[in-house]
């Protein structure tokens, strides 16, 4: 996809937020990776995170990033009360959709019908947004084997609410309100856990750690992002979900595709059949966009745009060419990137396997490290990327960076078109 690395493993000079070197200490030390070995005891590296021993790039300044840096527009550390009533407007509705859970590799497993209900209480600051998730359980085997007729039930699920509270100190949200996207953060995957149980076990869930025939999220994952696009043409959405495990390996991806006010959701179709090739081919071509980066309150809470171009070729060897170039608004700060890949099945691995991208159906992709804690002990921050293809020619983007700590460091917006 062009630009699947858009930047690169870590976020390039421009993107790099102040004081990274050294990074500053947490509000709190994170659970992240349990049992892993002394990655972080090296000081960061002075050396441009870009310039990685396994793919050939370039940096062109000709101002210092921290030049650069210091005529970025300053904002809030934490969300506005305005941005968080914005945030509520974009959310609420009823939705109709469907839930669908993948592989890494991209291979679909289930698919759930889900509703949600969305509307909010309080005013001012004291605002909250309520949401009530409905599952759509399957027949028992009481009811296939008796032969009854089988009357669609609907398991209802209560989400945390969203506050001026919570948005900050434990979602971390990355919020766009004329783009209409936005990331978060999870603390359990508790919520996705019960939509598949209740989706694909329904009544005959025995509440087993390992139910058969039924993969769940790790108790105690060390990542859940959820990425969310709005349609640039409907008002429908889709949510995606990365889960890492606590060695942080990707678990599984999954996938909410809703639309507001419908009666009934007819969500594009999820082949598994479909070519490989025919997932990849959308995507190849140049393409031309704008980002728009905002930092976490951690770091500075800046936000930074930047024009972009973004080229991904394919030989006939299926060597994959995947070219990134980004220029600061205003030209102060160029960077331009290439990576090497390969392709198998629907996986699209660069840097020499450490990041891949799961080509999904949908014109979807969803891509990470390969192994995040690789990732930390190397360039001391990892990112992961969602892309939403609506049409042949448009395309959205998020991207969601964290530092060795598993606390986000930016989310970077992304339109694109293909020339």
């Amino acid at each position: 996809m062009a630009a699947f690395c858009s930047i690169s493993i870590s976020p390039p000079p421009h993107l790099i937020p102040k004081q990274l070197h050294p990074i500053p200490p947490s509000p709190r030390l994170s659970s992240f990776f349990p049992n892993p070995k002394p990655l972080f005891s090296k000081p960061p590296k002075t050396r441009p995170i870009n310039s990685t021993s396994s793919s050939s790039s370039s940096t062109t300044t000709t101002a210092t990033a921290a030049a650069a840096a210091e005529e970025e527009e300053e904002d809030d550390e934490s969300m506005s009360i305005d941005a968080l009533h914005r945030f509520i407007h974009l959310n609420i509705g009823k939705w109709t959709g469907s839930f669908h859970q993948f592989e890494p590799d991209g291979t679909l497993t289930h698919s759930v019908s889900t509703k949600l209900a969305v509307s909010s209480y309080g005013e001012d600051e004291l605002i909250s947004l309520i949401q009530t998730l409905y599952i759509k359980q399957p027949p028992s085997q009481a009811t296939s084997i008796a032969g009854d007729v089988y009357e669609p039930e609907w398991f209802e699920y209560k989400i945390k609410e969203t506050n001026m509270f919570t948005v900050d100190k434990y979602q971390m949200i990355g919020f766009f309100p004329q783009e209409k996207a936005f990331a978060l953060r999870y603390q359990t995957a508790g919520m996705l856990e019960t939509v598949l149980r209740q989706g694909v076990l329904g009544e005959d869930d025995i509440e087993e750690e390992t139910p058969k025939n039924l993969k769940i999220p790790s108790h105690r994952p060390s990542i859940v992002c959820e990425s969310c696009l709005y349609s640039l043409e409907k008002d429908t959405r889709a949510r995606a979900f990365h889960i890492l495990d606590p060695k942080g390996f990707v678990e599984m991806l999954l996938i909410f595709l809703e639309e507001r006010g419908g009666a009934e959701f007819s969500p594009p179709s999820f082949d598994n059949s479909k070519d490989s090739r025919d997932r990849l081919m959308p995507y190849l071509g140049k393409w031309e966009g704008h980002s728009v980066t905002k930092r976490s309150g951690l770091y500075g809470a800046t936000i930074a745009e930047a024009d972009t171009v973004s080229v991904l070729e394919i030989d006939d060897e299926g060597q994959l060419t995947q070219t990134n170039i980004s220029t600061s608004v205003g030209g102060d700060v160029t960077n331009n990137i290439q990576w090497k890949g390969t392709m198998s099945g629907n996986l699209l691995k660069f840097d020499d396997g450490d990041f891949q991208v799961t080509l999904l159906p949908g014109g979807m992709y969803m891509a990470c490290p390969s192994d995040v804690a690789k990732s930390i002990a190397e360039y001391y921050s990892f990112h992961l990327e969602f892309c939403w293809l609506e049409s042949p020619r448009k395309r959205q983007r998020l991207i969601r960076t964290y530092d060795k700590e598993g606390m986000v460091v930016s989310t970077t917006y992304f339109l694109e078109t293909k020339l």
